[in-house]
């Protein structure tokens, strides 16, 4: 039977759009390219036997009752604060910054170096704090994250931390609901995609053809991609890992994730999946179990981690927009659909959002329109009605 709606990508945008719209009373199917569901947010029980996320960390925070009930439905969250800190000067540090390190490397009085309006990163973050401590925190955490002069970022990168005036170390004090699915996050998907079909390890931009909605396409790869990279392609940056086990040590860090400003170290933070575990779990593994992760910028759609922030990015993205809003019966959403980072409680909050919206407009039956419009002579072309996506020029 002909679907209502095929979804593309089983990440958690995709896994909760198929939900809220079969909840609905919608037949949804979905299509992952890769063999495992769950995107960026799947996880697996290494040998060791301690659980842990293929593609990095993801703490699951919210202060939105709603959105916990919702996830609740799927897992049981063990609680779970995060707390980062960052090896700084030969010793470990609370990040996000913490007032009283400035205090002791600074003095008691200190002022930010900058002050006015920011128009890039550097000057967004030196205007939260004095130049030392930027150049020990944050300078080359983010030239390696990145890969460019910070001073070449957007500055709305900078809202992501902050100077702690009270010196919490927890890396999210203020969400009211945080934990780790017990678990994992790939079961908290297949609970989610309970019942709907999927279709894995099927690449959607190579057979396009072979999945025809009724009422809507929901794609939430990349943007680019599925427009041919007709403009060019968006700049990412991903992550190389490497996870090792320790058998002889019971805990190497103070926590979960310690960070690696200092340029001269290749990688960029290492993570300790061990803290993560339930204590009954942690206690179980003799060991403990590690992974580093050092940036890059990926050149194939599977690495995508990390939408690049700065102008020339933001503009391509915006010219692949347009071309995605002219077609009613077809939705790109999600981090890699609309080229933004999203937290985890973010995406399942828009997806969850985007499907009400889908229901209530029912964008699908804008088609009739276009049909008169095309039987007076105009001419439209739909991907998904007539395969393939619309390729135009570069100008």
């Amino acid at each position: 039977m002909q679907p209502d709606f095929v979804i593309v990508g089983s990440g958690l945008t995709g896994a909760t759009l198929a939900r809220e719209l079969a909840d609905a009373g919608q037949r949804v199917e979905v299509v992952e390219r890769r063999p495992c569901i769950g995107g960026n947010v799947a996880d697996t029980v290494h040998a060791c036997g301690l659980r842990m996320n293929l593609y990095g960390p993801h703490y699951f925070r919210t202060s939105c009752d709603d959105l916990w009930r919702f996830v609740n439905r799927f897992a049981w969250f063990a609680p779970y604060e995060a707390v980062v800190k960052s090896r700084v000067q030969g010793g470990i540090e609370n990040w996000p910054i913490a007032a009283s390190f400035i205090r002791r490397t600074i003095g008691e009085t200190w002022t930010p170096e900058f002050v006015g309006r920011p128009r890039n990163f550097e000057q967004a973050a030196l205007s939260l704090m004095p130049r030392a401590i930027y150049e020990h925190f944050v300078k080359g955490y983010t030239q390696k994250q990145w890969g460019v002069a910070p001073r070449l970022l957007s500055a709305d990168l900078c809202r992501r931390f902050d100077v702690r005036t009270d010196d919490d170390p927890r890396l999210t004090p203020t969400k009211k609901h945080q934990g780790m699915p017990v678990g994992g996050y790939t079961k908290l998907v297949e609970r989610m995609l309970q019942d709907i079909p999927v279709e894995r390890d099927v690449d959607y931009l190579q057979d396009r053809d072979a999945f025809a909605p009724a009422k809507m396409l929901l794609f939430t790869g990349p943007i680019d991609a599925f427009f041919n990279h007709c403009f060019g392609r968006l700049k990412y940056r991903g992550q190389r890992r490497r996870t090792w086990y320790a058998p002889d040590c019971r805990l190497k860090q103070p926590c979960g994730q310690v960070n690696e400003p200092d340029l001269r170290v290749p990688i960029i933070r290492t993570i300790e999946w061990k803290h993560m575990v339930l204590p009954d779990t942690a206690q179980a593994v003799p060991g403990t179990l590690l992974t580093t992760e050092e940036p890059y910028t990926p050149d194939h759609d599977d690495a995508l981690e990390y939408p690049f922030p700065d102008a020339q990015n933001a503009e391509l993205y915006r010219r692949y927009r347009a071309l995605a809003e002219d077609d009613s019966r077809v939705l790109i959403c999600g981090r890699l659909g609309e080229y933004r980072y999203y937290d985890m409680d973010q995406a399942i909050a828009r997806a969850r959002i985007l499907a009400r919206k889908i229901l209530e407009t029912r964008p699908w039956q804008q088609r009739k329109a276009q049909l008169v419009a095309a039987a007076d002579g105009k001419s439209f072309h739909n991907p998904v009605l007539t395969g393939g996506a619309p390729v135009p020029s570069r100008a």
